[in-house]
């Protein structure tokens, strides 16, 4: 078995994550109460008050990711390689032992404020395109340019694309993608142009702020959203999160590149099991679990102990 782990990212919350789980698991408990955050993170997490705002989700999703990772590295369960999408791609590296698991919260929070500062006076959408192929949808974009910043932020599998940027310019290149044969455009609830050249603000906030913050090098090869692929030697994981924010999000490619690295198992720790989705519809051999609730995280640790004897 070659086990790999797969991080979610935002939008996947929902009230309640991670309260069964805070009530089973010691190590999962640990997590959340030391979690370095200004406002009470279990009672977002349990209660779901503001848990969809940006700069509350993020920090409480990397601390449930950094919670299953804790009990299952306890239950001796640690994958060759992660990955995430957007901010999963920092619980992976959490995950890889660059940053403890406060350090990794802190930073979600600081990051989930910055993009909530760069989206604010900006009239923007992202919408999900179904069934067209990426060079027909960039055509879309492209011819749509001319109202304002929009670009493809989402490569999520065969099938299904996310474009973002400004309202105008995003709503133009889902008329002008249907007329290119997209079978559906979904509009998504979300607050700002994730994955844009918008967000360079936020970029530049994380650069200064990775200054103040120590990287270890990774235990295992994380698969970077920006390059659907592992760094080279020569590039910072810095750099790659700066340009991440602003940049599309290549999971396809990146589950892809996993199915050729010799990966035949994935947990998403989530919640939810979007990307289990993505797998299936991108490396259909590769077997999924997902790990959402207390009873899930049980039933992962005796399926893969067992696989492992």
């Amino acid at each position: 078995m070659k086990l790999a782990f797969l991080y979610a990212g935002q939008g996947s919350q929902a009230p309640g994550v991670g309260k069964d789980l805070y009530k089973a698991y010691p190590a999962f408990r640990q997590v959340l109460d030391n979690a370095p955050v200004d406002f009470d993170l279990k009672k977002t997490c349990f209660e779901g008050e503001h848990l969809n705002e940006t700069k509350y989700t993020q920090p409480c999703m990397v601390a449930f990711a950094a919670g299953v990772t804790a009990v299952l590295k306890e239950n001796g369960i640690e994958p060759e390689l992660a990955a995430g999408l957007s901010l999963g791609e920092y619980s992976a590296l959490c995950a890889a032992g660059v940053w403890d698991a406060p350090t990794a919260i802190a930073l979600a929070a600081f990051r989930g404020n910055a993009m909530t500062e760069a989206a604010k006076g900006i009239d923007s959408a992202m919408v999900a395109v179904l069934n067209l192929d990426r060079e027909k949808l960039q055509k879309a974009c492209d011819k749509a340019a001319d109202l304002g910043v929009v670009q493809i932020a989402n490569y999520n599998c065969p099938g299904q694309l996310v474009i973002a940027g400004e309202k105008a310019a995003v709503e133009q290149a889902a008329v002008y993608a249907k007329e290119l044969g997209a079978r559906r455009c979904m509009p998504l609830n979300t607050s700002g142009p994730f994955h844009t050249k918008l967000l360079e603000p936020a970029s530049k906030a994380l650069h200064d702020y990775f200054q103040t913050i120590s990287f270890v090098e990774m235990r295992f090869p994380v698969l970077f959203n920006c390059l659907g692929d592992m760094k080279d030697d020569q590039t910072t994981i810095q750099s790659l999160l700066e340009r991440q924010v602003m940049s599309s999000v290549y999971m396809e490619d990146t589950i892809r590149r996993m199915a050729e690295l010799g990966v035949d198992t994935i947990v998403e720790i989530g919640p939810g099991k979007v990307l289990s989705g993505f797998v299936k519809k991108t490396a259909a051999d590769i077997k999924t679990y997902a790990i959402t609730t207390a009873e899930d995280l049980q039933n992962v640790v005796a399926e893969l102990k067992g696989a492992a004897q």
